[in-house]
């Protein structure tokens, strides 16, 4: 049963709240741990395919460029050095990672927060996906113009929820995210939050606080039924 001190958020097209699990819509904010959580989200998203030919890599002969005296000019050796038209990059970019570690707590504590400060300033709704039976984007900016949603707003749907995602994407100013991909800096990074009551048992799932019994922390392996008789 709810408490009364639960957190509340309107439901769209209905006069009615809808009341948020404490445990994740409670949770204090923690400025630097969602900053520290946001950047790494955004460093995972960045491809890091940006690529340069080095020296070595340049389509050119690796040859001198002419004998060392003789002709009147200054010495000079292969013609693929960084300083010479069509020559190699010195330290260009490669190809690589830029992930950044956070620990599963504390991305789950950040992503409790950023649910939390919606909560608290009332920037947060619940929608129904069912009542769409086919896409229809008027009806959807009507359910948001209705509510008072500010821009930019942020649509969390179920992945199979593909109608109500098509009657929202088009709209200007919302986004529309899969609850499994929605993270910190999506939430904190829209003014206003639309989440449909499948995708909220997804949000309610990530931002669970890790519980762990005493024999897991001590690094032992459960026992199971019928080990250690006899």
């Amino acid at each position: 049963m709810a408490s009364a001190n639960a957190p509340k958020a309107a439901v769209l097209g209905k006069q009615s709240k809808a009341s948020l699990p404490g445990e994740i819509f409670g949770e204090g904010l923690h400025a630097s741990l969602v900053h520290e959580v946001a950047r790494a989200e955004a460093a995972a998203r960045r491809r890091g395919t940006a690529s340069t030919l080095g020296r070595g890599e340049v389509s050119m002969t690796g040859a001198k460029a002419w004998r060392q005296k003789g002709t009147g000019r200054a010495r000079a050796g292969p013609l693929s050095v960084p300083h010479r038209r069509g020559g190699g990059v010195a330290f260009g970019p490669k190809p690589h990672r830029n992930n950044v570690k956070v620990n599963r707590k504390a991305r789950r504590r950040a992503l409790r927060g950023a649910l939390s400060v919606h909560a608290a300033r009332g920037s947060i709704a619940v929608l129904d996906a069912s009542t769409f039976d086919e896409p229809g984007t008027k009806r959807a900016a009507e359910l948001l113009a209705k509510w008072g949603a500010r821009e930019p707003t942020l649509v969390v749907l179920d992945a199979e929820e593909t109608v109500a995602a098509k009657s929202f994407r088009n709209l200007p100013r919302v986004s529309v995210l899969p609850a499994t991909v929605a993270g910190v800096a999506d939430i904190v990074g829209h003014a206003s939050m639309v989440v449909s009551e499948r995708a909220l048992e997804v949000l309610q799932a990530r931002a669970a606080e890790v519980k762990r019994d005493r024999g897991e922390r001590q690094g032992r392996r459960p026992q199971t039924a019928g080990e250690g008789d006899g």
